[in-house]
């Protein structure tokens, strides 16, 4: 196996599921799936970069708002102050910064839009700025949507999230071969580029036998587009019910 892949050794004749998450949080993903029974390959469609700079200034800062768990990770990595209440775009996110040391702890459950619904509902626009820990790419407008609402919002870019260039041979391999039954889609920009690349491998095709579990209809709508007109032939597209990761893996057969 590359670093890019993992695979049980006693299941590597079984039809695995494929997780396209950055290492950093696909780690988990893969120890969780394998006490349920799923045998599990990994082929990231971004890899982390952290950027340097200097220690961030939180005198007028009444919160931190952390969007991913790469944020989490890389505002950890320029400060160890832990002395702001975070709010956080879903559980995993809120999880990682507990486990970051973080005491004031608020999680969404949701995606920016239910961060923005809970900042509006907690934060006073009058107690100070809010500081949102990003990368170099970001989904939806939350300082629009906070914006709107009165409060001031600093975008802090600490992190890049860089693309795959190819599929790697054991995951062409996988496909090929039937041995993914299912791949685990978390944000647009993974779908999108796994699509891309199946396309670039000549392997769109292989989709025909193959599930998508989305964890949004943006994730999902990223997944099925091929091109400027086409659809990828996916043999289903699932959607979580919420944009958790629990209830992705609700949508996950039982292991066999």
């Amino acid at each position: 196996m590359t670093e890019k892949q993992h695979a049980s050794p006693s299941r590597q004749g079984r039809t695995r599921l494929l997780v396209t998450r950055p290492m950093e949080d696909a780690e988990p993903l893969v120890r969780r799936l394998e006490a349920l029974g799923h045998a599990v390959a990994v082929e990231p469609m971004l890899s982390m970069v952290w950027i340097d700079g200097p220690e961030p200034d939180l005198s007028n800062v009444q919160a931190l708002l952390f969007t991913s768990a790469n944020g989490v990770r890389a505002y950890s990595k320029r400060t160890s102050r832990r002395d702001r209440p975070v709010q956080a775009v879903g559980d995993a996110t809120a999880r990682a910064a507990r486990e970051a040391g973080f005491a004031d702890v608020d999680s969404a459950s949701g995606d920016v839009y239910a961060l923005a619904d809970r900042v509006r509902l907690l934060r006073d626009p009058a107690a100070g700025t809010l500081l949102h820990v990003a990368g170099s790419k970001v989904a939806g407008d939350l300082a629009g949507l906070l914006g709107a609402a009165g409060f001031t919002l600093h975008r802090s870019v600490m992190y890049d999230a860089v693309p795959a260039s190819t599929l790697s041979e054991e995951t062409a391999t996988f496909l090929r071969t039937s041995g993914i039954a299912g791949v685990l889609f978390f944000s647009p920009r993974t779908a999108a580029s796994f699509v891309r690349l199946l396309a670039e491998a000549g392997l769109v095709d292989r989709c025909r036998t193959v599930d998508a579990f989305c964890l949004s209809p943006a994730v999902a709508e990223a997944a099925r587009a091929y091109g400027d007109q086409g659809v990828t032939p996916w043999r289903s597209v699932r959607v979580a019910a919420r944009p958790e990761q629990d209830a992705l893996l609700d949508l996950l057969p039982a292991a066999g």
